[in-house]
Order: C-alpha cells, then structure tokens, then sequence
C-alpha cells in the first residue's frame, strides 16, 4: 500500500473516497465536514438525509458512505471523531475506529484510493501529533486486511500537519 502525504484541500482531491470528519447528525457542519458539502452540492446531503432515515444518525467511530457530488472524487465516506476529553475515555481507539471503518468501507465498496483529512484534530480538540500518530498506525495494521485499497493520502490543511505526517510515514 502507498501512503501519501500533502498539502492542500481535500475537496479538490480526485481519489475513489474522500473521507469526511462528519458530525453525528451527518446533515454538514463546521470545518472539513462544512467545506465537503459546499463543495459536494445538494446530493451529498440528500444522501445523508436518506442515511439517517435508515439508520438515525452515525456513531462515534462508525462510518458510512454517499456520493460525491460536484466533488472530483468518486464517494464521501463520512465518519464522526471523538471529540478529546484528555485521552480518559477511550479517545484513542473510537480514533483508530474512524480510520479502521472508513478503510474496511472503501474496501468493501472495492475502491482502491482514499483521501483522509486530519479526523477530530480541529473543533474536536484531538491533540494533532497523538492523532497523527493514531492514524498512520492504523491505517499500517489495517493494510493487511486490503487488498482493493492501494493508495492512502493523508490531506494536512497546514505546514506544521504536513510535518508531522511526514515525519510518523517516513
């Protein structure tokens, strides 16, 4: 599997899925969740709106998949972080879960590029270099479980996420 580092916006990434670092109503929000729909259009939301119908929302952890819209990916995989609380109440792994579930969907949905923005590392107050450290941890002991999926890129929004990225992929 390659893993990708860069620096940019992650709507204007063309991968299979882009993910979302979704809130649990999945009805848009602030932040990266807010820019992803803006950026999507109306159909991102009517298929949330159609999620949360069938299944009433999406859990901390938990990640579901729609269209993209306008978007130059293919599928938005929405996934709701935890919000940091200190590191006590089980921040790290509902974390990995995030990063676990939306590659076990991406595989699922047999796409071999995804697209993760820094999940839980903005209003969610998730410490960027432990989340940094979750998320290419997971994503290298969830690789041997796929074999659809080859390319993971971390989108960083700044210069000190990039840097770290950087640093913990190698």
């Amino acid at each position: 599997m390659e893993i990708e580092v860069i620096l940019g916006d992650i709507t204007r990434v063309h991968a299979d899925a882009i993910v979302n670092a979704a809130n649990s109503s999945l009805l848009g929000g602030g932040g990266v969740d807010g820019a992803i729909h803006r950026a999507g259009g109306p159909a991102i939301l009517e298929a949330c709106r159609m999620i949360v119908a069938r299944q009433g929302g999406c859990r901390t952890g938990e990640a579901v998949i729609t269209t993209a819209g306008r978007l130059p990916a293919k599928h938005v995989i929405h996934t709701v972080g935890p919000v940091w609380h200190g590191g006590l109440q089980g921040e790290p792994g509902l974390l990995a879960d995030c990063y676990r579930n939306s590659l076990l969907l991406a595989e699922q949905h047999r796409l071999s590029s995804i697209a993760f923005p820094g999940i839980s590392t903005g209003v969610y107050g998730y410490p960027p270099r432990e989340a940094v450290q979750v998320a290419v941890g997971t994503v290298r002991a969830t690789a041997d479980l796929l074999q659809c999926v080859r390319q993971v890129i971390f989108v960083c929004f700044d210069t000190a996420s990039e840097a770290m990225y950087r640093k913990r992929v190698g």
